[in-house]
């Protein structure tokens, strides 16, 4: 009987949801007594979760985990610590359902507490730890890493702490303390070598590697981080399974994992896009999207267009085109926060090489005949000017009345302290071996 709901509830749930709902909750809510069995009652929860993602209705989702409570106790402990991770998921393909996931996992913990499942809480407060980080609760992520630190060294959980350890670096990188991040990644490293490490999970330490490096001004490095990044997912990723998943009436959790790791494969392409770019080698990355199947894969991907953009305005050093791409592509540019920090930096390197090409030849010019030659406003271009003369990368005033750069000549440095220090050093060396010598008399 329950079976033939089941098919039934699957017949109806793209055409008539509702019905579809109805009659995967009076399977999974039957009477102890009746015949339905542990097995149907658990794709009747998952049907209804995946049923709830498409119709992006998070109230109903938490309403279905929360009242979901009774059946998860009838099961084994492992079998529903994997149905309430997987539950807890479904929230990732709502839109606008950050917050509602964070209250239904913060109650999922609490529940474990009192149901005495530490694993499962542990679990659940490092996917909290993450939702955080995607909230930018920056506090409330360190403390909940304090405490789940403490308590997998105790129980020498290596997996887990390879997990958090790789959190931490990850909010530490959130609030630009890079020396913490740093050492953050280097504990998740050093315990992710003593054990077997999932595909992954060891992209993910190889992307936020790259990261840190990127961070850092290390392109070089930071470009072969991301290339593993992204070969080491390419076996993983199973298109064909995750394709497959999503005419089915619900997910399995590798299918998540599938997606999922395929979206981390394409950033990582882009960030080797973002590299070359910022190794003013745009002439390379032509020959990176000819390449391979996954190039091939993510070649007319929004953002891999954009970064395109960027590197042909780059080769020819126009601002406009520069500003027409960030323009042209914002939300995909400005959702990366590596990308947008990057990008914002290589403009003001290509609006100040354009300027000081542009101001080489004269003694005296008119801020507005720069700005015509540059093709920005007067404004923009004036601010620029005052803040290269504060950095000493001009040596010049601007005269505001008359609407004018005024350049002095480079000035030249004096070497009087220099020299004055080299002649002290000298006689330190003569002092020193002339009482070498008297000693040995």
């Amino acid at each position: 009987m329950a079976s033939q709901q089941l098919e039934q509830a699957h017949a109806l749930a793209k055409e008539a949801p509702q019905q579809a709902v109805e009659i995967y909750a009076s399977v999974l809510h039957a009477d102890q007594t009746s015949d339905t069995t542990i097995a149907e009652r658990e794709t009747a929860l998952l049907s209804l979760a995946a049923l709830f993602e498409r119709m992006q209705d998070a109230a109903a989702l938490t309403n279905l985990i929360n009242g979901s409570q009774n059946y998860l106790v009838t099961v084994s402990k492992a079998k529903s610590s994997k149905l309430i991770r997987t539950l807890v998921d479904r929230f990732d393909g709502i839109q606008g359902g950050l917050q509602p996931q964070i209250a239904t996992c913060q109650g999922m913990v609490e529940w474990a507490k009192s149901e005495n499942r530490e694993y499962l809480r542990q679990a659940l407060e490092t996917r909290l730890v993450s939702l955080y980080l995607e909230s930018r609760m920056y506090t409330e992520a360190l403390e909940l890493i304090s405490r789940l630190l403490s308590e997998l060294k105790r129980l020498d959980d290596k997996m887990q702490l390879v997990e958090v350890h790789l959190l931490e670096s990850r909010v530490y990188m959130a609030v630009k303390n890079l020396a913490k991040s740093r050492a953050a990644l280097t504990s998740a490293r050093t315990g992710a070598n003593s054990i077997y490490t999932p595909p992954p999970l060891q992209a993910q330490l190889d992307l936020q590697s790259g990261t840190l490096h990127a961070e850092e001004g290390d392109f070089k490095t930071a470009y072969s981080y991301f290339f593993e990044t992204m070969e080491g997912l390419a076996a993983y990723v199973n298109p064909k399974s995750a394709a497959a998943s999503s005419d089915a009436p619900f997910s399995s959790s590798s299918a998540i994992s599938s997606a999922a790791s395929e979206q981390r494969q394409l950033q990582a392409f882009a960030y080797m896009i973002l590299c070359k770019i910022m190794l003013q080698q745009p002439d390379e990355i032509t020959g990176l999207l000819a390449t391979g199947k996954t190039a091939a894969k993510f070649r007319d991907q929004l953002v891999v267009v954009a970064l395109q953009a960027i590197a042909k305005a780059q080769k020819q050093r126009s601002l406009a085109d520069f500003e027409k791409a960030l323009s042209e592509y914002r939300s995909s540019l400005q959702s990366d926060e590596l990308i947008r920090s990057h990008l914002t930096a290589l403009y003001d390197t290509l609006l100040e090489q354009n300027l000081v090409r542009l101001i080489e030849p004269y003694s005296r010019v008119e801020i507005s005949h720069i700005a015509s030659l540059i093709g920005l406003p007067i404004s923009v271009v004036e601010n620029k000017m005052s803040q290269m003369i504060l950095d000493d990368v001009l040596h010049g005033i601007l005269d505001q009345g008359n609407g004018c750069l005024v350049i002095f000549p480079e000035p030249k440095s004096n070497t009087t302290y220099e020299t004055t220090l080299e002649t002290i050093k000298s006689l330190g060396n003569v002092v020193e071996s002339l009482y070498a010598k008297a000693a040995t008399l």
